[in-house]
């Protein structure tokens, strides 16, 4: 069987660990909120409605790709597609080719950024190989317009951010909802992670401060999954709702 991204690849390490995938949802919950094509969400009412549960899927969503064989992968990225399809003929508009490559840019970003932060920095290599497993993603997908290598993408994706991000009553009403659905201890906690992995554009649209008061917790969490303590962290952190979809974020 062919495997979507090969047994020993590094993106199947980094979507393996429930904390990383946290920190990819968390960045992407904060960039998502300044995209200019956020409003077509708000159009099916299922992201005010539910925004960490909507969130939390696409995310899910693509890490079951990951693990998927190529067979598999490619039903399930034909079905989003479909799936996306059904929405435009309800509104009667296309979503954008760009919005799909923001989402695709997102999941690249964060997944470098999230496993950086919390286990050792990427090589070249490991970089491309992140980025050739989502460009394949893209292509499935019907996407226009990507680069072919993650060095050609890198300036895209600042160009992306330029063009396609704005701070909008969808950035302030997502971000009440993701205070409302969590709770004000659990939210701080949220803003404070999404400083450590959003780029700086990101920070200052959202008026964010640098400095993230969880920057000196970090290397105190990674000792935490030593001793076999980030179980219990990540549930005094994490709304018990969604408590058995992060355990299944963790390869055995």
């Amino acid at each position: 069987m062919s495997l979507f991204a090969d047994q020993h690849s590094i993106v199947r390490k980094i979507w393996g660990k429930s904390d990383t995938v946290l920190f990819i949802f968390a960045g992407a919950a904060a960039e998502f909120a300044l995209n200019k094509a956020v409003d077509w969400l708000y159009f099916t009412g299922k992201l005010p409605a539910d925004p960490l549960g909507r969130l939390f899927s696409t995310v899910s969503y693509a890490r079951k790709i990951v693990f998927a064989s190529v067979e598999d992968a490619h039903k399930a990225l034909d079905t989003l597609r479909h799936i996306h399809g059904a929405v435009e003929q309800n509104r009667g508009a296309s979503i954008p080719d760009w919005a799909y490559r923001d989402v695709l840019f997102m999941l690249i970003h964060y997944s470098i950024a999230a496993y950086e932060l919390l286990e050792h920095k990427l090589s070249a290599a490991e970089k491309e190989e992140v980025y050739d497993v989502f460009y394949r993603v893209g292509v499935r997908m019907g996407l226009k317009e990507l680069p072919h290598t993650y060095l050609d993408w890198l300036p895209v994706r600042e160009q992306h951010m330029k063009d396609d991000l704005q701070k909008s009553a969808y950035t302030d009403d997502l971000f009440e909802q993701y205070k409302k659905h969590l709770g004000r201890m659990r939210y701080n906690v949220l803003i404070e992670g999404q400083k450590l992995v959003v780029p700086p554009g990101v920070k200052e649209m959202l008026g964010m401060r640098s400095f993230s008061l969880l920057a000196p917790v970090v290397p105190l969490y990674k000792l935490s999954r030593i001793v076999r303590l980030d179980g219990l962290i990540k549930r005094i952190l994490l709304p018990s709702s969604y408590k058995a979809q992060i355990d299944e974020l963790d390869v055995k």
